[in-house]
């Protein structure tokens, strides 16, 4: 994607995101479903206080769609479907987003792909129809392609130098060694330079499909318009996917440290095992629970144990990480090379002590009240908000999510913490990757 002239429009579109936007979505937020001829089905919140629309759009493909040996696929695609598309070459295209102030842009995961459309009201049948034209014709013209690629495997080699990229990547190859997970998302040289425009293509006709999509859309626009431009940006795109199918799959990790020796005077760590799913019945208490354990960062008790009383780190900190095929709690930590050990031994103990002991009526009330207080703060920009829209469809929630959300958190109860600990948290398969030069490891 060409950055720099998508800067001025996401730069002007952003002083104009409207504040009360926050303030009405963290209430009785109206969204509303809308459904084109096509079947493509929105979730819209309507938002008439400034003429600006957002738009998320997300498929359910993402790096794990890759094909062997051709990792980064979807990675280099998405940085090339602003570089042209229908009869508009990559500069064309580009200055017809920048005359207009359009912001467009894609990004890969492992399960997804997202495009997000900014514009200003005036511009929207442009904009959805440049967004149209991305996804269903896109040039991949042969300057493109050989430009993207050279700036990642650029960025890959830069990754392969980085202790903190090398931690990551090592982690996922062990805990996922047969599975499209364990391949880094970015790809490497040899993979990059591999994939063909073909490929792409192929990635494109296979995974770009409306049975997969999963479409937020915020601001400046009622549903009977909506209704008809998501007929025009997506009917075109075909009924089914075709990808690959990804296998579920468990991490297999063996609650061992691996250390990847590296000339350096701190030492990264990746650690992390078997986590929950989105839609199990317990991942709201599993996510207080970690909250209280590393997600909180100043009050979280790894937080409090390594770098309040001990000093060994500047940072730790734990996650949920719910993948569509598997599940992992995650964590990391840097520091000095010689307090590695000491660091690894209080993270397993904490994991142990709370795994036993669950967590104190004090904790588990500042955790809720936290928790349930700041989500205000994700409702910060019509972006956020269409982003939450759309990921909400893909995980199979109800519109009625932001209302109900914070009294998930608070029908949390001291028993379900304790049940979750003892299920959740398994201190012997704690699996460690150091990226250092480690004492005493």
């Amino acid at each position: 994607m060409n950055a720099f002239l998508n800067k001025a429009a996401a730069g002007f579109l952003a002083v104009l995101v409207a504040a009360p936007l926050a303030a009405a979505a963290t209430a009785a937020v109206k969204v509303q479903e809308v459904v084109g001829a096509s079947g493509v089905k929105a979730w819209l919140v309507e938002d008439h206080t400034n003429p600006i629309i957002s738009l998320t759009v997300t498929f359910r493909a993402g790096a794990s769609r890759d094909m062997p040996g051709k990792a980064g696929t979807a990675r280099l695609l998405s940085t090339l479907l602003d570089e042209g598309a229908g009869d508009m070459k990559a500069l064309a295209f580009q200055r017809r987003l920048e005359s207009l102030s359009i912001s467009l842009g894609f990004e890969v995961g492992r399960d997804t792909f997202r495009g997000t459309l900014r514009t200003l009201t005036r511009n929207r049948d442009e904009a959805f129809r440049l967004l149209g034209l991305a996804l269903d014709k896109p040039r991949l013209d042969a300057d493109a392609i050989e430009r993207m690629r050279a700036q990642l495997i650029s960025s890959a080699l830069r990754a392969a130098r980085n202790p903190g990229s090398i931690a990551q990547n090592a982690w996922w190859k062990a805990a996922y060694p047969n599975h499209p997970y364990g391949r880094p998302t970015g790809g490497d040289e040899k993979s990059l330079t591999a994939i063909t425009r073909a490929d792409l293509l192929d990635y494109v006709r296979r995974n770009f499909a409306r049975d997969t999509i999963a479409i937020g859309v915020v601001g400046d626009i009622t549903a009977a318009e909506l209704k008809g431009l998501l007929d025009k940006t997506f009917g075109p795109l075909p009924a089914k996917a075709t990808g690959r199918p990804v296998p579920d799959v468990k991490p297999r990790l063996s609650g061992k440290v691996v250390v990847r020796k590296l000339d350096v005077p701190q030492s990264v760590v990746v650690f992390g095992h078997a986590g929950i799913q989105r839609k199990d019945k317990d991942f709201y208490a599993a996510y207080v629970l970690n909250h209280i354990l590393g997600g909180g960062s100043f009050s979280s008790r790894l937080h409090n144990e390594v770098r309040e009383k001990r000093g060994l780190a500047y940072s730790v900190h734990s996650y949920l990480w719910p993948l569509d095929h598997s599940a992992l709690v995650m964590g990391a930590v840097a520091t000095r090379n010689a307090k590695v050990a000491e660091s690894v031994k209080l993270i397993r103990g904490e994991w142990a002590r709370m795994a036993k002991e669950g967590v104190s009526d004090a904790e588990l009330k500042s955790a809720k009240r936290y928790i349930t207080g700041s989500y205000a703060l994700r409702f910060s920009s019509s972006k956020n908000i269409s982003e939450m829209l759309a990921a909400l469809q893909a995980e199979g929630l109800s519109r009625d999510y932001f209302e109900k959300r914070n009294s998930y958190i608070a029908a949390v109860t001291p028993a379900d913490i304790k049940r979750v600990a003892k299920r959740l948290l398994r201190a012997n398969s704690l699996t460690f990757v150091v990226v250092g030069d480690p004492a005493g490891l």
